[in-house]
Parts: structure tokens; C-alpha cells; sequence
């Protein structure tokens, strides 16, 4: 029977540590490493809904994308979300793992899978990584070019519903071919030469100064337009991948994917 233990060696030979970002923190959060193992649950975010969920169907493992550990706490109190969420794991005995940018820079990681759902051809990471094929982002070529607009409703065909939708800076005629995109939060890549040669960047995120400058290069015919999706959203697609990944790793395993939304926004006014 598969332990805890065991289906962690399994997570860290799929999305090694070693590729990890030096300011993350993913890995084995909660659970004793000597714990059977039957069912897997994975979702985006370790939140109220999730741990209940997972909890409700007799997980023994959460895995997600996103730590809860991201900085030092100093206290676990029920009365804090942290809190909260590692009390419910303890009580029913479900352990937690995550996955993050150690998911990210691998050749089937999250920005992989959004660039597949596009279609984009002659792939290659945006910052490349220790081994071939790995690395932060992508950039490619779709199929055949369309406008702006047209890409933005592809993606929302692609992507599950969000209150946010998504939000474009650019000429919706605009024609575009060259994608550069960053599955989750992406504008630390916004001065890339990669992006920069791109028609246009999809990522999530985009906090004002960085998007307003951006938008001023584009309009110097310096830069790419931009398109904002939620960063729940996009790193959703990547959790049956990792599912369909899991199941032929550990076949004596139940491997099951949330469909809750985790996405912080529940609606929007448009003015």
C-alpha cells in the first residue's frame, strides 16, 4: 500500500524541488509520512473549500499548486486561515503537498498546458531551465494568426469562468501570431526580450505601473499587447495533467481534481 511518504517521492520525481524558485516553499505541509495513502485530491489553492472537499470525499492527500507555508507564522490559532486549514487536514488525518514553481518549469508544467490548449507551435520556455525543454513561461507561434480579440475569446473558451473574465491592453484588430504567456502571476517577465519580441503576453496579475508601462512601450511598437486571465484559471488546466501524471504513477491510488472555483473575486460591476 502506498504511504504518504511514498506518494510524495512519486510528486517530487514528477516536479523536482530542485527546480523550485529560491523564495518558494513547496513540498510536504501537513500529514505523517507513515500514513496509508488511497486517494489524492488535487485543486489550485489549499483553502476552506478545498480541505473540505477533499475531506468530504475521504481524501488522504491534498495536493496543490499553491504552498500554504509561503513565510514564517507564528501561530497556527483556529482563528486564522492557516490555522483553519491545518486543523481540518489533522483532524481527518489528510495530508497536504504542494507543487508550485517546481510545477511550473517542467516540460508538462503550467504554462505548458495553457500552451497547448492554444495550440501554439515551435515552443520553447521564455527563461530557460537546468535541463532541455524546462524553464519559466513559453513562447510560440499559433497555428495561424488572428486578432487580438479573437485570441481573448479563444482564451475564454479555454479557461474556466471568472468573475475578473479577462482584461486586454491593445487594438482588438490587432493581428497576432507570436504568444509569449506565463501561466499565474507573470509581470516579472514583462522586461524579457522573449516577451518583449512577442506580439503578445497572456499572464495574470498585472498590477498597475508594471501594465501602464508596458502598455506605453506597446504603443512605441516597443512591446506586446497584453492579456490579463485569472491566475486560478490558468493554473487549473495544469491539475488533469498532473492527475492523468499521478494515476499512472501510483495505480494502487484514487487520484480525483477539484472543479471549485478558487479564484478570489466572486463578481464584478461593469461601469
Amino acid at each position: 500500500m502506498s504511504t504518504l511518504a511514498s506518494v510524495n517521492s512519486v510528486i517530487e520525481r514528477l516536479w523536482p524541488l530542485a527546480g523550485a524558485s529560491s523564495w518558494d516553499s513547496p513540498g510536504l505541509v501537513v500529514g505523517d509520512p507513515d500514513q496509508p495513502v488511497t486517494h489524492v485530491h488535487l485543486a489550485v489553492d489549499a483553502v476552506l473549500d478545498t480541505v473540505d472537499e477533499a475531506v468530504g470525499m475521504g481524501a488522504d492527500l491534498l495536493l496543490v499548486h499553491h504552498p500554504l507555508l509561503f513565510h514564517g507564522v507564528s501561530t497556527v490559532s483556529e482563528d486564522t486561515t492557516k490555522g483553519a486549514v491545518i486543523a481540518r487536514l489533522v483532524r481527518a488525518g489528510c495530508g497536504l503537498v504542494a507543487a508550485h514553481t517546481n510545477a511550473d518549469v517542467v516540460e508538462t508544467g503550467t504554462s505548458r498546458v495553457l500552451a497547448h490548449q492554444l495550440g501554439l507551435v515551435e515552443q520553447r520556455p521564455i527563461t530557460a531551465g537546468t535541463t532541455d525543454g524546462t524553464g519559466l513561461g513559453i513562447v510560440g507561434r499559433l497555428p495561424h494568426a488572428m486578432t487580438l480579440v479573437a485570441l481573448a475569446r479563444e482564451l475564454g473558451d479555454v479557461l474556466p469562468p471568472t468573475a475578473s473574465g479577462i482584461r486586454v491592453a491593445g487594438d482588438a484588430d490587432r493581428v497576432v501570431e507570436t504568444v509569449a504567456l506565463c501561466a499565474g502571476a507573470g509581470d516579472s517577465l514583462l522586461a524579457d526580450p522573449a516577451v518583449l519580441a512577442a506580439d503578445v503576453y497572456v499572464t495574470s496579475d498585472l498590477r498597475h505601473h508594471p501594465a501602464s508601462d508596458a502598455r506605453e512601450l506597446m504603443r512605441l511598437g516597443r512591446g506586446p499587447a497584453l492579456v490579463d486571465v485569472s491566475h486560478w484559471a490558468a493554473e487549473w488546466l495544469w491539475l488533469d495533467t498532473a492527475a492523468a501524471q499521478l494515476r499512472r504513477e501510483l495505480h494502487d491510488v484514487e487520484v480525483t481534481l477539484s472543479d471549485l472555483r478558487t479564484d478570489p473575486w466572486d463578481f464584478a460591476v461593469v461601469q
